[in-house]
């Protein structure tokens, strides 16, 4: 999707302009003749368009106007929020798209500055929702009747400066390849995307600047990473522990450690799942999948924070060799674990992963997101992640940064009395609780063992990673919910603006 900017509008067969939610016409429609204008309040009232905020309408024939003409509701300018423009900017792409034509000019130059962004960062925010929203996945559909088949390439949107517009757009647009490449190894089928072949995409971040370090199983049994190894041991991939730097802060600047969940397909292993459903364990490696775009933002903004990004890859399969219920495993802190449900795999990766983190690169702050639990969602739905941390701090900054883009997430409880729920008597500490209650929390009281003093924080994306319906920002399918979230976190409170 290509998207441009102008200072002035260019010729099209396709113009949208804007109506606010008062009922004035955007300058366009305010430089057409009286008796256009006319109509073009006519068809309004019949369609009982009010100018609110992401609704659509299509004029096809408007005298003074070669073309369609588009209008979009600009709300009421008073309300303005960067995430308000970009659902602006989503609903509006996903309309226009639907007119098979190939390039829409889009004139909004008369959008009222605010306080603290002028008309051309705002467009800018605009722009990012529509190429957030333009993304999808049908690389594999090779049969498609004509009208599924996308035209819409280009999107030119007029304003005050195309100058400043680009220079803002330019960090949007960075974020949104990150939010992308997430979604497109969340959605790739599981004998595409495995350990190796995400390590792959991995390495090719080093283009941009990151370094990229790889730990093989050879090299995490040697060191002792008894609880990831065991997960994949019945798979024939190789599980693999990645690391990526971004070293874009100060020198004497304590990274920020992102830990990601991996675990390309998830079958339950011996604790097998009901095969209704299974096909969605493709994406349990969802938390891996927003480090992995995380850090490929980062590098193409040039972030000026230093981010330790580390993916936990394995593949969770049942065979001859597969992990068994009641096995006890050493995992890299020495504290050994009873596993007592291997489709309790999720928080075995993360224990090495989050214990290597912490000892090696001593951050300032871990975060680790996993698709760890279905009970959040039983707690949650879908329109919230778990939130469960060691820091009040870290908390507030993430539900901030949550807020301001639209990625939410909701506190959970850390109390020490469900500490004992997995105590084991056969091991330091067991892989799942006694009953079914308070799931979610025992899961991320049992990461928090291995997160030693680091102040830290376990976002549970199990019901925000996918969705089987649209969101704002994104068609069915991957979302890739945490990208935009982490940048907000990482930019207003590690980054010298």
């Amino acid at each position: 999707m290509k998207i441009t900017f102008a200072d002035k509008a260019p010729k099209t067969n396709l113009l949208v302009s804007g109506v606010y939610e008062d009922g004035n016409f955007g300058d366009v429609t305010k430089a057409l003749d009286k008796t256009a204008q006319g109509a073009i309040k006519a068809s309004i009232d019949n369609a009982e368009f009010k100018g609110k905020a992401e609704k659509v309408l299509r004029l096809p024939s408007v005298s003074g106007i070669d073309g369609q003409l588009v209008l979009v509701g600009l709300g009421d300018a008073k309300k303005y929020s960067p995430l308000i423009l970009e659902k602006i900017g989503a609903k509006l792409f996903a309309a226009l798209n639907a007119l098979r034509e190939k390039k829409a000019v889009i004139d909004l130059s008369d959008l009222p500055a605010l306080k603290h962004h002028d008309t051309a960062e705002l467009i800018a925010y605009i722009a990012s929702g529509s190429l957030l929203r333009s993304w999808r996945f049908d690389k594999y559909r090779t049969k498609r009747e004509k009208d599924e088949i996308p035209v819409l390439a280009e999107l030119v949107f007029v304003t005050p400066s195309a100058k400043e517009t680009q220079k803002a757009f330019e960090t949007l647009a960075a974020i949104a390849e990150g939010n992308h490449l997430t979604r497109l190894v969340v959605s790739e089928p599981p004998n595409v995307i495995y350990p190796e072949s995400m390590t792959a995409h991995a390495k090719e971040l080093t283009e941009h600047g990151v370094k990229v370090e790889v730990l093989g199983e050879k090299e995490m049994e040697k060191l002792g990473f008894g609880a990831l190894l065991g997960v994949g041991q019945g798979s024939i991939r190789e599980s693999q522990l990645v690391v990526m730097q971004w070293n874009g802060g100060p020198e004497n600047q304590k990274p920020i450690a992102v830990v990601g969940k991996g675990v390309t397909f998830d079958t339950g292993g011996i604790s097998i799942k009901p095969s209704n459903g299974m096909e969605d364990m493709k994406y349990d490696m969802a938390g891996s999948g927003v480090v992995l775009g995380l850090l490929k933002s980062l590098a193409l903004r040039k972030a000026k924070v230093n981010v330790v990004g580390v993916m936990g890859l394995a593949e969770n399969m049942p065979s001859g060799s597969a992990q068994r219920p009641s096995d006890i495993v050493t995992s890299l802190s020495g504290q050994t674990i009873e596993v007592l449900n291997t489709d309790a795999e999720g928080r075995l990766v993360l224990a090495d992963a989050l214990w290597y983190t912490q000892d090696k690169f001593k951050p300032q702050y871990m975060i680790n997101l996993a698709t760890l639990t279905g009970a959040i969602t039983v707690a949650l739905g879908y329109e919230y992640a778990g939130l469960f941390s060691n820091n009040d701090k870290l908390s507030e900054m993430l539900t901030k940064a949550g807020e301001q883009v639209g990625e939410l997430l909701w506190s959970m409880p850390m109390s020490k009395v469900y500490d004992k729920d997995i105590n084991s008597d056969a091991a330091d500490v067991k892989n799942i609780g006694s009953g079914r209650g308070a799931g979610s929390i025992t899961a991320a009281k049992f990461l928090e063992r291995f997160v030693n003093k680091t102040p830290w924080a376990h976002l549970d994306i199990a019901g925000m990673a996918w969705d089987k319906a649209e969101r704002p920002l994104s068609g069915k399918g991957a979302t890739g919910y945490g990208v935009r979230l982490l940048n907000a976190f990482l930019k207003d409170n590690f980054e010298k603006h």
